[in-house]
C-alpha cells in the first residue's frame, strides 16, 4: 500500500524559507510523477510543482517559479520542496501526491495517492 508522509511545515516570517519532505513507501516509484499541491482556507487545491521520479523533468506553477525548488532523493525515497522568499499568500496546507502514469498533469484529480498534508503559515 502506498504511503506518503509530509513533514517540515511550520510558521515562518515573510521572506523566510522552509523545506518540506515527503517520504514515499509501498511501491517502486521509478515510473511515477511526484507532485506538491497546496490548499488555502476557502480555496481549491492547487498545483505547486511536479517532478519525474526517474529524473528529467520539473514543472512549477507560475506563482512559485524562481522561489520554490522540487527535488528527490531516490536512495531515500524522499521528495523535497524547498521554499524560499516565502510570502503570506503561500500560507496553506501542502500535500504530496503521486501519479502512476508518466504523463504530466497539474490537476489534483490526476493523482492517485495523497499524503495527509502539512501546514505552512507565513506571517507578514
Amino acid at each position: 500500500q502506498v504511503q506518503l508522509v509530509e513533514t517540515g511545515g511550520g510558521l515562518v516570517q515573510a521572506g523566510g524559507s522552509l523545506r518540506l519532505s515527503c517520504a514515499a513507501s509501498g511501491r517502486t516509484f521509478s515510473s511515477y510523477l511526484m507532485g506538491w499541491f497546496r490548499q488555502a482556507p476557502g480555496k481549491e487545491r492547487e498545483f505547486v510543482a511536479v517532478i519525474r521520479w526517474s529524473g528529467g523533468g520539473l514543472w512549477y506553477a507560475d506563482s512559485v517559479k524562481g522561489r520554490f525548488t522540487i527535488s528527490r532523493d531516490n536512495a531515500k525515497n524522499l521528495v523535497y520542496l524547498q521554499m524560499d522568499s516565502l510570502k503570506p499568500e503561500d500560507t496553506a496546507v501542502y500535500y504530496c501526491a503521486a501519479r502512476r502514469v508518466g504523463m504530466v498533469v497539474t490537476t489534483p484529480r490526476g493523482y492517485d495517492y495523497w499524503g495527509q498534508g502539512t501546514q505552512v503559515t507565513v506571517s507578514s
